[in-house]
C-alpha cells in the first residue's frame, strides 16, 4: 500500500512537471515568436544598426530588471505556493515582493537622472544612446508588477499565458503602426514596455481578485529580511544577466552600430534558446526538491540523466542554427550579413554549454549552498567583464563572437568543481 502511494506520488510530480513544462514552453513559443516578427518589423523599418542601438537600450533595461526583481521571481514562487491557503500570508507575501521592487525601481530612476553627469566623465557609451535607455524605461517598470511568479508558485500559467499571448499581440501590431521610419526608432522599447505594463497590472488585478488580497504597505522589518535573504540570489541574476549582456555594453564603447546589429540579431536568437533551458529548469525544480529530500544519490542520478537528455536537445538545436545561419539572418533582418551569420555560427553552441549547467544552479539551490551561488556569481562577473571587454576592444570578429562560449564554459568548469567539492567535502 506505501508503495502504492509512493508511485501515485511519484506520478503526480512527473505530470506536473510535464504541466509545467508544456505552460512555460507555450509561453516561451508564443514570445518566440513574437519577438521574431518584432526584429524583422523593426529591422525592415530603422535598420540593423538602428536595431543595435535598440537592442543596446533594451538590454541596458532588463538588465535594470534583473536588479528590480531583486531575486523575488525565485523567492516569491516559494511564497505564494506556501501560502496560497492563507490569505493573509500570502497578501503579506505578495504586498513585500512589489514593494521592494518599487524602491529600488524609484532608485534605479534617480540613477538615470544623474547619468548624463556620470557619462560626461566616464563616457562609457555615446550620449546619444541615453535618449533610447530614457525612452525604454516602462521596459525596466513593468518588472514591478511582473506577476509570473505568483502565478507559478500558485500553479495557474494557463491564464497568464493566455493574456501574455494576448497583449504581446496587441504590442506587435501598435509597432506595426507606429513605427513608421528611423525616426520613429525611440519609440520602439517604450510602445514594448507600456504593452508588458498593461498586461502585469491587469493579471496583478485578477490574481488579488481571485485569492481575495488585500494590499497593505508592508513592516519594514519584513522588507529589510527580504532585503537580506534575496541579496545573493540578486548578485547571481544580475551576474547572469551581465555575462549575455556586457559583450554588447562593450561593443557600444569600442565598436559601431552596424557591428552592435549584427551581433544583437544573433543574442536575441540565441537568447530564445535559453529561454527553453530556463524552462525545463522551472518545471524539474519543485520535483528537484522531493529527489533531494529522498535521497541526495537519487537526485545525483536524476540530474546527470536530464543533463544528458537537455544536452542532445541542445546540440540538435545548434547543427540547425549552425547550418541554417544565413537563412535566418535573412529572414530576421531582411538582408544578408556576413559578420551576423559569423557570429550565429559561433554562439550557436553556446547553448549546448548552458544545457550541461542548467541543472547545476538547482543542485546548489536545493542544498541551500547560497553561499556557494554568491562566489561564482562573482567570479563569472569578473571573467565575463574581462572577457567581453578584452576581446571587444580586439575587434576580432570572430573572437567577439566567440566570447559568450568563453564565458559559458567558464561558469560550466566553475559550477562542475563546486559540486565535486561539496560532495567531497560531505562525503
Amino acid at each position: 500500500m506505501k508503495q502504492l502511494i509512493i508511485n501515485s506520488y511519484n506520478k503526480l510530480k512527473e505530470t506536473n512537471i510535464l504541466s509545467n513544462f508544456f505552460n512555460l514552453s507555450s509561453i516561451q513559443i508564443s514570445n518566440i515568436v513574437l519577438i521574431f516578427l518584432t526584429i524583422r518589423l523593426i529591422t525592415g523599418v530603422v535598420g540593423l544598426a538602428e536595431f543595435g542601438i535598440i537592442t543596446f537600450a533594451y538590454k541596458f533595461s532588463q538588465f535594470a530588471g534583473a536588479i528590480i526583481n531583486y531575486g523575488t521571481n525565485q523567492s516569491a514562487v516559494k511564497d505564494v505556493a506556501h501560502h496560497i491557503t492563507d490569505t493573509s500570508k500570502l497578501s503579506s507575501a505578495i504586498n513585500n515582493t512589489l514593494c521592494i521592487r518599487a524602491v529600488i525601481f524609484m532608485l534605479y530612476i534617480i540613477i538615470l537622472l544623474i547619468l548624463p553627469i556620470i557619462l560626461s566623465v566616464f563616457p562609457l557609451f555615446p550620449i546619444a544612446y541615453y535618449w533610447y535607455i530614457l525612452y525604454s524605461i516602462p521596459i525596466a517598470l513593468a518588472e514591478v508588477f511582473n506577476p509570473l511568479c505568483f502565478f507559478l508558485g500558485a500553479e495557474k500559467l494557463k491564464l497568464f499565458n493566455i493574456y501574455n499571448l494576448l497583449f504581446n499581440v496587441i504590442a506587435v501590431l501598435t509597432l506595426l503602426f507606429f513605427i513608421k521610419s528611423p525616426a520613429n526608432a525611440l519609440w520602439v522599447n517604450f510602445i514594448l514596455g507600456v504593452g508588458n505594463i498593461i498586461t502585469y497590472l491587469v493579471l496583478l488585478a485578477y490574481f488579488g481578485a481571485f485569492f481575495k488580497l488585500s494590499y497593505n504597505l508592508p513592516l519594514k522589518s519584513e522588507m529589510l529580511k527580504t532585503a537580506k535573504d534575496n541579496f545573493y540570489l540578486t548578485v547571481n541574476n544580475v551576474s547572469g544577466n551581465l555575462q549575455q549582456s556586457l559583450v554588447l555594453f562593450a561593443l557600444a564603447t569600442w565598436s559601431n552600430a552596424s557591428v552592435m546589429g549584427a551581433y544583437s540579431i544573433c543574442d536575441r536568437v540565441i537568447a530564445q534558446c535559453r529561454g527553453f533551458l530556463i524552462i525545463v529548469s522551472n518545471a524539474i525544480y519543485p520535483n528537484a526538491v522531493h529527489l533531494y529530500k529522498q535521497s541526495g544519490n537519487l537526485w545525483n542520478a536524476y540530474r546527470k540523466k536530464a543533463k544528458r537528455i537537455i544536452a542532445i536537445g541542445a546540440l540538435v538545436g545548434a547543427i540547425l542554427i549552425f547550418i541554417l545561419a544565413d537563412f535566418i539572418v535573412y529572414i530576421l533582418a531582411k538582408q544578408h550579413d556576413e559578420t551576423a551569420v559569423l557570429f550565429l555560427r559561433i554562439m550557436a553552441f553556446v547553448p549546448v554549454v548552458s544545457a550541461f549547467n542548467v541543472l547545476n544552479v538547482i543542485d546548489q539551490l536545493i542544498k541551500n549552498n547560497v553561499i556557494y551561488i554568491f562566489r561564482i556569481a562573482v567570479i563569472m562577473f569578473v571573467i565575463a567583464a574581462f572577457v567581453a571587454f578584452i576581446l571587444s576592444y580586439i575587434g576580432n570578429y570572430i573572437l567577439i563572437g566567440a566570447s559568450t562560449l568563453i564565458i559559458e564554459a567558464c561558469s560550466l568548469l566553475i559550477y562542475e568543481y563546486t559540486i565535486k567539492k561539496t560532495a567531497i567535502q560531505n562525503a
